[in-house]
């Protein structure tokens, strides 16, 4: 009994002669390590993390295209479809956007929101009357008549006039699906394939004017905003663009209303904008192979294109003669915002931002760059445009 007090006594000695030594020892690393530190230093905040890639890789400066190009999708001009009003907001100048196009080699830019009414000819005397090889306008539905009696021929009517008053095409924001209800701003979400534009599509189809149809958004718009969403700092900054939880279709039941409503109109050319869902190229494939009648744009979509580069340039390859150049943009002098497009299709550059902010909008990854070659590239930034449009080559 004596020797076995003894020998737990001398264990616990050991352990107290040991955890001070340990003790002892971190107490010594955490002085050097705090010695170390700034004196000054505090914990960063997410939002000011700005890391510096330490690679050292290939920098092509691409301040031009390479080519005459056409911007399928830009937003000069923007009309009022839900409000029920013609008016036209204007962001910006013809005598100032036309020398910022020269000096990127953009030959035509296409305003999709030109609004309908007196509106859409307010956009049309800007832009594509007086010059008429630079500029297209495209015209926006009326949302906001869709209760009244006989909405679906007047609604195919006011194509019908927008045609004859110069529209070249029909622009759909993702307005339809997502924020225009039974009500027109209440009750339950009108779905994308709703039979009451079918005589819309179909004279769309007769008169040979693209439909061009944003719908859905990126996927983890409709997902939790938690740690696990890619998306994180983008929704923080504008809460207002998750879908999720409340009565909004998933992206997938967006994106087969859409699917559906081409198939019923195959005589119709749509342009599924934003590359109708780029994070799903392999579903996007799947549609473009079942619908002859289906394109797509990639504006604002470098973020999603630039990170799967081998992926993306197979769909480059197969799609060539369906996919259009396209921004998103508004036309204003805006430094650096083409040139990472260019340099995406142009260079084989590894690992280079997707837009010049310093903390890029939709998440903080980097691009790399396709290397289209000249038969393809030249498709793209113009010829595949100037067809739908019907624009001599």
């Amino acid at each position: 009994m004596i020797l076995l007090r003894t020998m737990i006594n001398r264990r616990q000695l050991w352990r107290k002669i040991s955890g001070a030594t340990v003790g002892a020892v971190a107490g010594t690393q955490t002085l050097g390590h705090a010695q170390e530190k700034h004196p000054e230093s505090k914990p960063l905040p997410l939002k000011d993390f700005q890391p510096k890639s330490m690679l050292h890789t290939k920098v092509t400066q691409v301040p031009k295209a390479r080519y005459a190009l056409i911007d399928f999708h830009t937003h000069i001009t923007h009309g009022d479809d839900l409000g029920g009003t013609e008016t036209l907001k204007i962001g910006g100048q013809p005598a100032q956007i036309l020398p910022y196009m020269d000096q990127r080699n953009i030959r035509m830019m296409v305003n999709l929101t030109g609004g309908y009414g007196r509106g859409l000819e307010q956009a049309l005397d800007l832009l594509s009357r007086p010059h008429s090889g630079r500029f297209v306008v495209f015209t926006q539905p009326c949302w906001s008549r869709l209760n009244e009696p006989g909405y679906p021929k007047i609604q195919a009517d006011q194509i019908e006039r927008a045609q004859k008053a110069g529209a070249k095409g029909i622009k759909i924001l993702k307005t339809l699906g997502l924020y225009i209800r039974e009500n027109v701003k209440t009750g339950k979400l009108v779905k994308v394939d709703d039979p009451r534009f079918d005589p819309m599509w179909e004279s769309a189809g007769a008169l040979k004017m693209p439909v061009a149809i944003h719908t859905s958004d990126p996927e983890a718009f409709f997902l939790p905003v938690d740690r696990f969403n890619e998306r994180y700092d983008e929704l923080q900054n504008h809460p207002d663009w998750s879908f999720y939880g409340r009565d909004f279709p998933s992206n997938m039941e967006l994106q087969e209303a859409r699917r559906r409503m081409m198939r019923r109109h195959p005589k119709t050319q749509f342009v599924c904008l934003h590359v109708a869902d780029s994070e799903n190229l392999e579903y996007v494939s799947e549609c473009l192979d079942s619908h002859p009648n289906m394109h797509v744009d990639i504006a604002a979509r470098l973020s999603e294109l630039g990170r799967q580069p081998r992926a993306g340039r197979k769909f480059f390859d197969r799609y060539q003669d369906r996919i259009l150049f396209a921004t998103d943009g508004d036309g204003v002098n805006e430094p650096g915002f083409y040139e990472p497009y260019f340099r995406f299709l142009e260079t084989d550059d590894e690992y280079f931002p997707y837009a010049p902010e310093p903390i890029p909008e939709d998440g903080r990854w980097q691009i790399y760059g396709i290397a289209l070659p000249d038969s393809i590239l030249k498709k793209v930034y113009y010829q595949n445009a100037a067809r739908l449009l019907g624009i001599a080559t």
